[in-house]
């Protein structure tokens, strides 16, 4: 709609930096201790033939690669807006998020081929070796997990700590198969908790790329509705109607909502329109189980919304 001559009004606040980074510091203490582990299990994996040391490994690498990007997407994050940028590099966090996810789905269907194929085709595995490498493993994530634990919950670092206490599970599954190869000699337990590695990944993966898209489809944020939002606003007496109401989340923590309010003409002839933007943003901002602090809203006089109607109105 042309709101030329409309008043447009904004939330006070305009700063969209929230925090100097998504856990930086915890990214890279995790990302090291990743690489150490990587590198400790695939000369297990040299060493021992075992498959699933072999996926779990890969495994950490996804992970060490997954965990460098959202250090970088945490360090974009942070970067102040600009006139080209506008919000800066809040949505990097997304993207990264989507990339890790499909990665380990990609991951987690190699594991199960494989470890299928190993059904057929055991080989020797070096049990004693695997048990002495899965505990590495399994010290290691310990390590990871507890220096991710606490961190911020947004999408990136939710999807790093995921991945981290994967590998954790992993190692615990390798570890097992080590001690039944051990006691009964059934080299194919290998090949069993490949195919758990593999389950443990997927289902995981999917939840987190379905909320990547989700975001990035610019759906409404997960608690809000909408239909609740346009009634509450137009419970109040001077709000005639509410329409083009949109939200979206430019990350996992910074909601956005915008909207055009139809007042009464006379809330612009006795000069109440100036504080009635204030009462509908901070009702947007507070009543609503999301907390919404970026909030656009045009107001229009009746009048011209009626003049409109039907021709621009959606």
């Amino acid at each position: 709609m042309n709101g030329g001559a409309v008043p447009v009004g904004h939330n006070h606040d305009h700063g969209h930096q929230h925090g100097p980074g998504a856990g930086r510091t915890r990214l890279a203490v995790a990302f090291g201790i990743s690489i150490l582990i990587f590198l400790a299990q695939m000369i297990g994996a040299v060493l021992t033939g075992s498959l699933a040391l072999l996926f779990d490994t890969v495994h950490v690498l996804t992970d060490a690669a997954g965990l460098a990007m959202a250090l970088g997407a945490a360090v974009l994050s942070s970067r102040p807006a600009t006139d080209h940028r506008t919000w800066g590099w809040k949505r990097v966090e997304i993207l990264v998020a989507a990339v890790q996810a499909t990665v380990l789905i990609v991951v987690g269907i190699m594991v199960i081929i494989e470890a299928v194929q190993r059904f057929s085709h055991p080989q020797p595995i070096a049990d004693r070796e695997l048990i002495v490498f899965g505990i590495v493993g399994l010290l290691g994530n310990i390590a990871a997990i507890v220096v991710l634990f606490g961190g911020e919950k947004n999408l990136n670092l939710r999807a790093a700590f995921l991945e981290v206490v994967n590998d954790a599970l992993g190692s615990v599954a390798v570890i097992i198969s080590a001690l039944v190869i051990a006691s009964t000699g059934w080299m194919q337990a290998d090949a069993v908790v490949a195919l758990l590695i593999g389950a443990l990944i997927i289902p995981r993966a999917a939840l987190i790329l379905r909320e990547s898209v989700s975001v990035l489809l610019e759906s409404v944020p997960p608690g809000l509705d909408m239909e609740d939002v346009k009634r509450h606003l137009e419970d109040h007496p001077r709000v005639v109607k509410v329409h083009d109401l949109h939200a979206s989340r430019i990350s996992t923590d910074l909601p956005v909502l915008t909207a055009h309010v139809v007042l009464d003409d006379e809330s612009f002839k006795d000069g109440r329109s100036a504080q009635l933007l204030c009462e509908i943003q901070k009702c947007i901002s507070e009543h609503f189980d999301v907390s919404i602090a970026h909030s656009t809203i045009q107001l229009e006089p009746k009048s011209h919304y009626d003049h409109e109607a039907g021709e621009f109105v959606v």
